[in-house]
């Protein structure tokens, strides 16, 4: 390899190292922008939850601590909470008489639409506020903004 190709190579990876941090810092930026503007009256690792299970159950309480990576004890709390809110059920392992499964319940399902909901609209407003130019650039960017959530294997 010559002197030449390392530094372009050098020089790629300064750029590809800058372009993660402006997108980790934007992203990150925003979506604490929309945590904020929009009170949910759920804490974050409650809605987490609730969006985990909307998507993967029913889960045991392990599966679902994992997914969240916190510990069993705490997601613990968390479900107690959202099934004192009635935005859970714990059903019957079928595979295990001790175990429990948790799904969401229609009140759940329901708080998740109006979060969601709400959630547009605050980056609906924000979006008015660009130029035609500037949301078509979203628009053409967001294939590949999708593309960065799919899992690596």
């Amino acid at each position: 390899m010559t002197t030449g190709s390392v530094e372009t190579e050098d020089a790629a990876t300064e750029v590809q190292t800058e372009l993660a941090a402006r997108l980790r810092l934007v992203v990150g930026r925003l979506h604490r922008r929309i945590r904020i503007d929009g009170r949910e009256s759920i804490p974050p690792l409650q809605l987490s939850a609730l969006v985990t299970v909307e998507q993967h159950g029913p889960l045991r309480l392990s599966e679902l601590a994992r997914r969240e990576a916190v510990t069993a004890p705490t997601m613990s709390r968390v479900l107690a909470s959202l099934d004192e809110q009635g935005l859970v059920i714990r059903t019957p392992d079928p595979n295990d008489a001790r175990g429990v499964r948790i799904v969401l319940s229609e009140d759940g399902a329901a708080r998740l639409a109006e979060v969601r909901s709400h959630r547009t609209a605050l980056v609906a407003r924000r979006l008015v506020r660009l130029a035609e130019e500037d949301r078509q650039r979203i628009v053409a960017a967001l294939p590949a903004l999708e593309a960065l959530l799919v899992e690596d294997d």
